[in-house]
């Protein structure tokens, strides 16, 4: 019986320890706490932020520069979220360089 209480005890605390992090919430410490983003990043996110928060991960990947598709993938797979949402590569938008490319 010791064990098995053991064992929720265990769980619910690795269930805890990887809560998602929302962008539009998150201190810079937390933001931090996600691999692959340092201060660097950190700031410049919280930067962007106090434009308005950030609608979906396209517009995080389009307003916060040095961010694309891979990264945005990688931070989501460590937690985090935009708006509660993972991200998805099929619901992103095209790159900034391919948005302001000349339509022919």
């Amino acid at each position: 019986m010791l064990k098995k209480i053991l064992a929720l005890v265990a769980m619910l605390y690795a269930a805890a320890s990887f809560a998602a992090v929302d962008v539009n919430k998150a201190t810079a410490a937390e933001l931090d706490g996600i691999k692959g983003i340092g201060p660097g990043l950190s700031g410049k996110i919280i930067e962007e932020r106090k434009h308005g928060a950030f609608k979906d991960w396209n517009d995080f990947i389009q307003r916060v520069r040095g961010v694309g598709e891979a990264n945005a993938g990688n931070f989501s797979a460590e937690g985090m979220t935009v708006n509660g949402r993972g991200f998805k590569a099929s619901a992103a938008a095209p790159t900034r360089a391919a948005a302001s490319a000349p339509k022919q």
